[in-house]
């Protein structure tokens, strides 16, 4: 049985995990204590796959496999004292005294540093209780368990302590997949200065220790609000509603039984070509407004045309501006799979400019049963498109215009950190850049100019 362990650090990744549970469980039928309501619909579906997300107690409820840090404790009792906050288990909170002050240095290597093993210790746990042994050397942890970690790349906890985890997770379980839903820094909602010193020195770890990253950005959120939802003011509630939306439906083919199945090592197989070019623009269709959810009428070719949407994308990079390697449409609800095929092959065919020519049928589909609370039907879209560059040009600039006159430095190199780790994190991040360039450009009867190392390659980029 595929299981997920879920991970949520600091008070972005908090309060867009808390959102995330509530949706899975009413996708589940499971209430706020845990316990299971059939709610007149067939409880096979929701019942058959629920040990992805949840472990069954002894009396019969159902407990999210969730695992809750942070460096302060505010967050932590806004969560216990929500809607949801009963359902999980106490010992999974995990949360110091003193927090990170939105600086990664304190976040990855002294106040986190400290509290890293009692949350190793709680993700063990979970793991351990996963069903089936492994292997010889009993490794309690099933073949198909994958880790996925919602954190912000801004501040200091999710950012700091998120890669510390994510990094200590992977030298644990090497085998295992990794999955981030990560908040970026955006251009016009900035809530920190030094988001591009975090941010840079975060992505950093990503390149290394992450299989996928789901990118996203507030920026990106508050303009399908604006346009689409029609919500004159925002609160973080809308924004996290759109997300959860979203990280449902890329788990939904886990979770339910469905015509066309995928999961996390079938999306990483499809839409990473190379290993580091494993950060993805996501979208959700359809978007509406939540009074307005029942008064729409759904075809695959209209959440087709939304989902493919530039301006349904929740990262801010326009995927015009580049090219998708490769993408991943997942769909919901009672459809013809026929009829998917040929939403999937006439994007292609209309927009073959905005497709690279040397990966054929580049876009997997796939299609779950079961569609989300109160919609007939509702898609999902995974890319991977070029243009996801603009996002980290866009924080490189940010972070070299600080870092050459050395401004806020001694916040990091007073927690113990060298500045050869910017300039390191720096150079990541340019040759990430570089890399997705060179794949852009790259026709398909270039063959052999691109076989060298793309360290190779960088300075004609950068030059």
């Amino acid at each position: 049985m595929r299981e997920i362990l879920h991970v949520q650090g600091g008070q972005c990744g908090n309060q867009i995990g808390s959102k995330f549970w509530e949706v899975i469980c009413g996708e589940h039928g499971v209430d706020p204590t845990g316990r299971y309501n059939a709610d007149g619909e067939s409880s096979d579906n929701h019942l058959e796959r629920i040990n992805v997300y949840y472990n069954e107690s002894s009396g019969g409820r159902y407990v999210p496999r969730a695992v809750l840090m942070d460096l302060e404790p505010g967050t932590m009792d806004s969560i216990r004292s929500g809607p949801y906050g009963q359902i999980f288990r106490p010992d999974n909170f995990v949360f110091g005294q003193s927090g990170a002050g939105n600086n990664w240095a304190k976040g990855h290597y002294t106040e986190g540093a400290e509290l890293i093993d009692a949350v190793l210790d709680v993700v063990r746990q979970e793991a351990e209780n996963c069903d089936c042994l492994q292997g010889s050397e009993l490794v309690y942890i099933t073949s198909g368990t994958g880790f996925q970690v919602c954190h912000s790349l801004g501040g200091g906890t999710g950012s700091g302590m998120g890669t510390l985890l994510i990094s200590k997770i992977r030298e644990e379980y090497p085998d295992r997949m990794m999955m981030t839903f990560s908040v970026f820094p955006s251009p016009k909602v900035s809530d920190t200065v030094v988001e591009p010193y975090n941010a840079t020195l975060s992505v950093h770890q990503l390149v290394e220790n992450a299989d996928e990253c789901m990118v996203l950005d507030n920026e990106a959120l508050y303009d399908i609000c604006f346009r689409t939802l029609k919500l004159t003011t925002p609160s973080f509630g809308d924004l996290n509603h759109l997300i959860s939306g979203t990280m449902s439906g890329v788990t939904c083919c886990l979770r339910f039984p469905g015509q066309l199945n995928s999961d996390l090592r079938k999306l990483a197989v499809n839409l990473i070509p190379f290993p580091r070019l494993h950060f993805f623009m996501v979208g959700f269709a359809p978007l509406t407004s939540r009074g307005s959810q029942q008064y729409i009428s759904l075809t695959v070719p209209e959440l087709t045309q939304q989902m493919w949407d530039a301006k349904n994308m929740m990262c801010a990079a326009d995927p015009r501006h580049g090219r998708y390697l490769t993408a991943s449409a997942m769909f919901r609800g009672k459809m013809s799979t026929k009829e998917v095929d040929e939403q999937m092959i006439n994007v292609q065919n209309k927009n073959s400019s905005y497709f690279v020519e040397w990966i054929p049928n580049n876009v997997k589909s796939s299609v779950c049963d079961i569609p989300p609370k109160n919609l007939r039907m509702a898609s999902t879209f995974v890319g991977n498109s070029t243009s996801i560059q603009e996002m980290f040009r866009r924080v490189s600039e940010q972070f070299t215009a600080m870092f050459r006159r050395k401004a806020f430095l001694h916040w990091y190199t007073g927690e113990g950190m060298d500045e050869m780790e910017f300039t390191e994190a720096e150079s990541n991040m340019n040759d990430l850049v570089a890399e997705y360039q060179q794949y852009q450009d790259a026709a398909v009867d270039d063959e052999g100019e691109y076989e060298d190392d793309v360290d190779g390659v960088e300075d004609d980029y950068e030059s």
